[in-house]
């Protein structure tokens, strides 16, 4: 076993075997590569990443592979969703070597001080595809290092120069975070957008729940039909395709198509927590059912298979399975056959073949994967069925293939909490507990919650970034605090438990200190976080929404909630700096629509005087329907006084011994109402 064994991490300890000398990332590699003047080779992976799986069956399991690797180089392993911020230098790093492109596996070549001078993604253990093997790679690249030192030199100068430069491009001011930036940004956004199946440009395609967020916002703010629209074909085409465990519940992470059929079959935490709250919202504002079902199915899964028994949710579930990519989740004709065939009914085999699309060839390397091509309907017409006995013949049929593919050897589980996707999580539970009248989903959001009070505090307001076997490790990046921050606001709204709007208050004040920027935007490393060659800071989404955004979404509220103006200032300014970016790539930066969209509506402050139970319809009335830009703040008593925490409630009064709501804007109140028809006017 080599030194990733006293690690938690699981994709490190995946290595913890192999007979690479590989180093965690710390002084300890530095100071040896700075002794024994040799260069750093950096491998970054994560452990649903299928190509990292074959790039260590090849290379870093292969013996001879290895003996080269330790003769010349200090190896170290990083697993990305860890160290998000060294994952984000390099990768910029390999996409100056490359051309823009990057992946991973990485695969970077520092110097002993931490510059990178070359580097790549995946590569073969032999020569193909056009591609040298790792080996002639390594040989490479080392003599390079030793014989042309200058140019190694001047190479690395180069790139961390570029590294260290600002990316922002040219900012505005907050003057500029208007209605009309809002009308160009999803003007260029739907130029991109794929008529036929939903979603952005064609393949590979990723959900981007951000950028679908913002098409309901904008649905509601301008009124825009078509921006609906768009987001319902997506939804739609999205659930209906392989990319969603059309058995289990749970998106897979993207489509390599342009159709939402053959997916990377790994799921992640992050998305599933992003989308289903986006279903959550389609499901308000629509009141289609559908959408309702697709958001349960989606946290029935994460309750069932990616929940810790603290109360923290796991990271993420492999693609591979038996050595395969997708193994467990695809099926034959045949197999359908010997399971459902011998059904009391006798045709359970048929209606699964016509209504997942089942053939004898398949669509997915000899299996199916299953998929939903045509509308209930025109399957039930087509089984000589009515619809609702066709779903409720569905239901069992699933029941059945579910509890077959549990004796299947599941995917790997990363098992790992992360504060991040851990927040994005809580907040999509706590608002469906309250939107859907779900206590399991009120006490899973609490479990996590309370989990985190415990394990995850660092001193004073800090957070941890990771969690695993009883060990909370890592500094907190900003979207840790953000993705927090934003899971307690919703948990605040949905317990009304002042000690939840205490924690997210002290963590943003805390962020606000660490992370901001000279210039007004925000770093996603604190300024006590270990030197790097470059403080890290991501603009623009990825998978997961950036950091400096979400906590802007986040102070937008607080100063709702509290009046205090630096909150406001903070957004603001971090958000102006986007103006140009936000009108010419706004599908990179979702987030930030979205928070403009709070600046520019202005958010609907909502206090509420009255005992939770004895209020429930005037906080259905207030939350039940799709409010984006709406906060909700409860004293069970009158609040004679200023309340310090939560300065929305200060002097509230009930009227004539009822529950009583005052609506605001910025503080600004009109005259209190205690029915709910008189709120939904109001509102």
């Amino acid at each position: 076993m080599n030194r990733l064994a006293n690690e938690t991490s699981p994709y490190l300890l995946q290595h913890a075997g192999n007979p690479v000398d590989w180093y965690p990332w710390g002084d300890e590699a530095f100071e040896r590569a700075r002794r024994e003047n040799k260069p750093i080779l950096l491998s970054v992976g994560y452990s649903a990443c299928h190509w990292c799986h074959v790039m260590a069956h090849e290379s870093f399991e292969d013996d001879a592979t290895a003996e080269l690797m330790n003769g010349l180089y200090i190896n170290i392993k990083v697993d990305r969703e860890e160290r998000p911020d060294v994952d984000d230098i390099y990768m910029n790093a390999v996409q100056q070597f490359s051309g823009g492109h990057g992946g991973w596996p990485m695969t970077v070549f520092l110097l002993p001080d931490g510059r990178p001078f070359y580097g790549g993604t995946y590569y073969p253990l032999q020569p193909r595809y056009g591609m040298p093997s790792f080996q002639q790679v390594l040989a490479g690249v080392y003599d390079a290092y030793r014989n042309r030192r200058d140019q190694v030199e001047g190479a690395a100068a180069q790139v961390t120069g570029l590294l260290q430069r600002d990316r922002l491009g040219i900012g505005g001011t907050p003057s500029d975070l208007t209605a009309d930036l809002l009308d160009a940004a999803y003007a260029r956004m739907r130029e991109n957008f794929d008529p036929r199946s939903g979603g952005f440009g064609g393949a590979p395609k990723f959900p981007n729940p951000m950028n679908l967020e913002f098409l309901l916002r904008t649905a509601a703010r301008a009124g825009s039909q078509e921006a609906l629209d768009h987001a319902m074909l997506t939804l739609v085409s999205m659930a209906r395709g392989g990319i969603y465990d059309q058995l289990g519940g749970g998106f897979h992470r993207y489509s390599v198509d342009a159709v939402w059929l053959v997916p990377h079959f790994e799921k992640m935490l992050y998305d599933n927590a992003q989308l289903s709250r986006v279903y959550l919202h389609a499901f308000q504002q629509t009141g289609d059912p559908s959408f309702r079902t697709i958001a349960c199915e989606i946290y029935d899964y994460v309750l069932r298979e990616m929940t810790a028994p603290e109360g923290g949710f796991y990271s993420t579930t492999d693609a591979d399975s038996e050595g395969e990519e997708g193994k467990f989740f695809v099926w034959s004709q045949a197999e359908l056959q010997a399971l459902l065939g011998d059904s009391p009914t006798g045709d359970d085999a048929a209606i699964a073949v016509e209504y997942w699309g089942v053939t004898p060839r398949g669509n997915f390397e000899g299996h199916s994967i299953l998929f939903v091509p045509n509308d209930d309907a025109v399957a039930a017409e087509r089984l000589n069925l009515s619809v609702e006995d066709l779903r409720a013949r569905l239901a069992a049929i699933k029941d059945k293939l579910f509890a077959a593919r549990t004796q299947r050897v599941p995917p790997g589980l990363d098992d790992k909490v992360l504060t991040a996707w851990n927040g994005m999580m809580l907040a999509s539970l706590a608002e469906a507990a309250r939107v859907l009248d779900r206590d399991d989903y009120r006490a899973a959001a609490l479990r996590c919650a309370e989990f985190f009070d415990r394990a995850m505090r660092g001193d004073g307001s800090a957070l941890r970034r990771t969690y695993k076997d009883g060990q909370a490790r890592i500094e907190g990046f900003l979207e840790d605090y953000a993705g927090w921050i934003d899971g307690l606001l919703e948990l605040y709204q949905t317990t009304f438990d002042r000690r939840w709007f205490a924690w997210a208050r002290a963590l943003a004040d805390h962020a606000l200190a660490v992370f901001r920027a000279e210039d007004g935007g925000f770093y996603d490393v604190g300024a006590g976080h270990e030197q790097l060659i470059a403080r890290p800071r991501s603009l623009q989404d990825n998978a997961t929404p950036s950091g400096a955004s979400m906590f802007a979404r986040c102070l937008i509220r607080l100063n709702a909630y509290t009046g205090v103006d630096a909150y406001a200032e903070a957004a603001q300014r971090t958000l102006a700096l986007l103006t140009a970016a936000l009108r010419e790539y706004p599908q990179a930066f979702g987030e930030a629509l979205n928070a403009v969209d709070m600046l520019v509506g202005g958010l609907a402050e909502v206090a509420v005087i009255g005992a939770p139970d004895a209020a429930r319809a005037l906080l259905d009335a207030a939350r039940k329907p799709y409010r984006p830009n709406l906060i909700t703040a409860l004293a069970a008593a009158d609040v004679d006084g200023d309340d310090n925490l939560i300065p929305l409630l200060s002097h509230r009064t009930a009227r004539a011994g009822q529950p009583t709501v005052y609506v605001c804007r910025h503080f600004a109140c009109q005259m209190p109402v205690t029915t709910p028809e008189a709120l939904a006017a109001l509102l």
